[in-house]
């Protein structure tokens, strides 16, 4: 948790807690300046911190995930919850995928899934560590990634979708779409 920059050592564990309790104020709806003043820092180290870490309210929101065990579950949920693209496959499904295409075919698949992904604010991914590195790359935009194990994952998971709609809602500032 310690880290040598030139001549000082940072501790990481107390910038991260300082962090998090300065979003617990803010959540609570004190403002950056009642935040900066009561952890002793300029109001725009808050603001920059925010702005680094925002993720857009409402736009259009995909969910993308592999190999989940309830499929049908989390589709009907993202529906009700106004997720406007959900690419859900179990690991029968994914294989199906991969094996029912020549080479080119599935190249294609992936470069359309790809370019369709990029049309939407914000993507909601349920997958490996790497795969969620790698879509963050791929996409180049707001990714919101939910590890359910570390690649390679080969038997599907399980996903709570109270999890799932809670995010969606907050993206969506709502109890809804």
């Amino acid at each position: 948790m310690l880290l040598r920059i030139g001549e000082k050592i940072i501790n990481r564990q107390k910038i991260h807690q300082i962090i998090d309790e300065m979003l617990d104020m803010r959540s609570q709806g004190l403002s950056q300046q009642e935040v900066a003043n009561r952890v002793g820092i300029d109001r725009t180290v808050i603001s920059k911190l925010e702005t680094v870490g925002e993720v857009r309210k409402g736009g259009r929101v995909a969910l993308v995930g592999f190999p989940i065990k309830n499929c049908e579950e989390l589709r009907i949920m993202a529906k009700q919850e106004g997720v406007d693209y959900s690419l859900l496959m179990s690991e029968q499904e994914r294989w199906d995928f991969v094996q029912k295409k020549t080479g080119v075919d599935f190249f294609n698949a992936i470069m359309e899934i790809i370019s369709t992904l990029r049309n939407y604010d914000i993507v909601i991914l349920l997958g490996s560590n790497m795969r969620i590195k790698l879509i963050e790359t791929l996409l180049d935009k707001d990714v919101i990634g939910i590890q359910i194990g570390a690649s390679p994952i080969a038997e599907d998971k399980y996903v709570d979708p109270a999890i799932i709609r809670d995010i969606v809602r907050q993206l969506y500032g709502s109890q809804g779409a």
